[in-house]
């Protein structure tokens, strides 16, 4: 409760959003499931959708969710992710890489629990 996973990938130092792609045949909600499961080893029990953009860099449509697990301390990262960490709402603020769409995402989530 009222924390905030943020990982570092490719050897940047940075920490982001962790994020996916929707395999065909499945719904972005399956998606989401699939990759914290896959990328974290973290079971969703619920998530809700929060907004989306349009992300120039990669030519896709960033959907994001907020997603609540069972079992935070189950984290299990797999080959993808160098490291994550758990940071309060005002950590993750402080930590989340600057001027990015992650950080877009994410404050404009904790501006709404606000």
């Amino acid at each position: 409760q009222d924390r905030v996973l943020l990982l570092q990938q490719y050897g940047r130092k940075d920490y982001i959003l962790l994020a996916g792609y929707v395999n065909r045949g499945e719904s972005a909600e399956q998606a989401l499931v699939r990759e914290v499961r896959e990328e974290v080893g973290l079971t969703v029990i619920s998530y809700r959708y929060m907004q989306s953009c349009f992300f120039e860099p990669s030519n896709t449509l960033m959907c994001n969710f907020t997603a609540y697990v069972d079992n935070a301390k189950a984290l299990h990262i797999n080959q993808e992710i160098d490291r994550c960490k758990w940071f309060s709402p005002e950590e993750a603020r402080k930590n989340i890489r600057p001027n990015s769409l992650a950080a877009w995402f994410l404050n404009a989530y904790l501006d709404e629990k606000q």
